[in-house]
């Protein structure tokens, strides 16, 4: 922080002042986080525990699950929280650790969304060279270039930001703490990290959208060639669960992008942002468990288990 900076914690304005909707909206983010932890959780458990389940597919499945519980843990615990106490107060330290934390995992995704789409791409359109190409040791090498890149585009934005100075108003207007409603209130020269936010954002969206459609392009075309409509509606169906999460994804924050009024500016980037910290995270676990029969067959095998063991024990008593 910088030497003339008197602002050292800061108070977030949340979504609504009204006390009634602010208990459905702390029910339903509860709901919603709980939901979210279980079925991500779920998923990453079955991917371990199953052999059946070891394949590149439920690997990137595995590491997307835990970024969506770490991502949608770094947002709205905290507001739980603030809802359930009534304190909006955050510390300067605080809240860069909230940004840097929700950035990082929510970039993260971006990337991996694309290793994944990659993963479709040559399970069909290269399916005799699947194996070979998609190794365990390429598709780690492929989510550690996720993390770094993000990373390395994270961290100069950060550091700007860590040098902000806030002189008069200590207001952020959201619930938690993001880096354009923190730029409004900021007394320095926000024009390079302005750039840089907005650079960053635009690089992100553009390159990874390109490589999603450009990789379902080849897949559709390779689809489409198949001579009996069974395989087609096999091979559809094993794209499905991941167009769903990329269309929810990407869908969402397009909506950031587009200019509205300055009036519902605030109210649409609130909005977006329950939508891609709660109700995503909360969504992709069921559209990728109820759209494939290889994790329920798994999952029914495990509750299946789990039932007969405790039937054998209550016998046993």
């Amino acid at each position: 922080m910088g030497n003339h900076t008197s602002v050292t914690t800061f108070i977030l304005l949340g979504l609504t002042d009204n006390p009634q909707l602010q208990i459905f909206i702390f029910i339903f983010l509860l709901i919603a986080y709980v939901s979210s932890v279980t079925g991500n959780l779920t998923i990453i458990i079955l991917t371990l525990v199953d052999s059946h389940l070891k394949t590149a597919m439920y690997f990137f499945l595995q590491n997307f699950s835990f970024l969506e519980i770490t991502f949608t843990s770094a947002c709205i615990p905290r507001f739980l929280y603030s809802l359930s106490t009534g304190d909006r107060i955050i510390t300067y330290g605080g809240c860069v650790c909230q940004v840097f934390f929700a950035y990082l995992f929510g970039i993260t995704q971006f990337f991996l969304l694309a290793a994944m789409s990659y993963d479709r791409y040559v399970a069909i359109c290269k399916p005799l060279h699947y194996v070979t190409i998609m190794t365990h040791i390429f598709c780690k090498r492929l989510v550690l270039c996720c993390w770094t890149i993000t990373l390395l585009m994270l961290i100069p934005g950060i550091i700007l930001l860590l040098n902000l100075e806030f002189c008069d108003s200590n207001a952020i207007d959201h619930f938690i703490c993001d880096a354009y409603p923190m730029l409004k209130i900021s007394c320095s020269d926000i024009w390079l990290i302005e750039k840089m936010v907005l650079y960053c954002s635009v690089f992100i969206l553009v390159v990874t959208i390109i490589f999603v459609v450009l990789s379902y392009i080849s897949i559709i075309r390779t689809i489409l060639k198949f001579p009996s409509v069974q395989q087609r509606k096999k091979a559809f169906s094993t794209c499905s669960s991941h167009m769903f999460v990329v269309s929810i994804t990407y869908g969402s924050c397009i909506f950031v992008y587009i200019k509205p009024s300055a009036k519902d500016e605030t109210a649409i980037n609130k909005g977006v942002t329950v939508i891609t910290t709660a109700v995503s995270p909360m969504l992709n676990p069921f559209i990728y468990t109820l759209r494939n029969k290889q994790v329920i067959q798994v999952l029914n095998g495990i509750v299946h288990k789990v039932y007969s063991f405790c039937g054998i024990r209550n016998m046993l008593k």
